[in-house]
């Protein structure tokens, strides 16, 4: 690892912004080798407590829809994995709170030192927002409009559980889109072999 990324990792490990209502855990993996960079939202309570990143049912959907077994998942070289709120933002009304927006200072400095990305996957409108230069009005029309950001990005709804009823009112994604989805990371990996 280089001696820019292991500082720039050491340095978000280390922050304490959120100390004043949990106990800092921020959750990512990388590596320079990484060949495809995952964005989500932010870690959920079990996620912030194990400190593995997806390591809750939303990471079991994700990992189903990219088509890859948890060993290529966990792989940094193949993964990295990057939440727009590294540590758990803590409980609102209507589920978790957004992605404090201080981590944000982050994102460029580290995806700077990820010189051998490929392509990004983009989980929800809190990725999709920051890092889209055209971002559609809503997710949906983010995600219904995927092709507009490949060859670069893939724009994904969350997959928590909590979206089944985003997912089945919206039966193409499942059927038109993943099988895309899939194709293009199988294809990334195929040449990393």
């Amino acid at each position: 690892m280089s001696k820019e990324l292991n500082s720039l990792l050491k340095d978000i490990r280390q922050c304490t912004i959120c100390k004043d209502f949990l106990e800092p855990n921020p959750v990512l993996s990388v590596s320079e080798k990484s060949k495809i960079l995952i964005v989500g939202q932010a870690p959920g309570t079990k996620v912030h407590a194990s400190g593995i990143p997806w390591d809750d049912q939303s990471g079991k959907n994700l990992r189903s829809w990219l088509g890859v077994t948890d060993e290529q998942f966990y792989n940094p070289d193949l993964f990295g994995i990057v939440p727009m709120g590294f540590c758990y933002p803590g409980k609102g009304r209507s589920g978790d709170l957004p992605p404090r927006k201080e981590c944000h200072q982050w994102h460029q400095p580290l995806t700077d030192q990820l010189p051998n990305l490929k392509f990004s996957i983009l989980i929800g409108a809190y990725a999709q927002n920051y890092y889209l230069e055209n971002p559609k009005r809503n997710l949906t029309e983010n995600v219904q409009n995927f092709e507009a950001y490949l060859p670069q990005a893939f724009v994904l709804p969350h997959p928590s559980p909590r979206n089944r009823f985003w997912l089945t009112k919206n039966p193409w994604f499942q059927d038109s889109l993943l099988p895309i989805l899939k194709l293009k990371v199988q294809e990334i990996l195929a040449n990393e072999v």
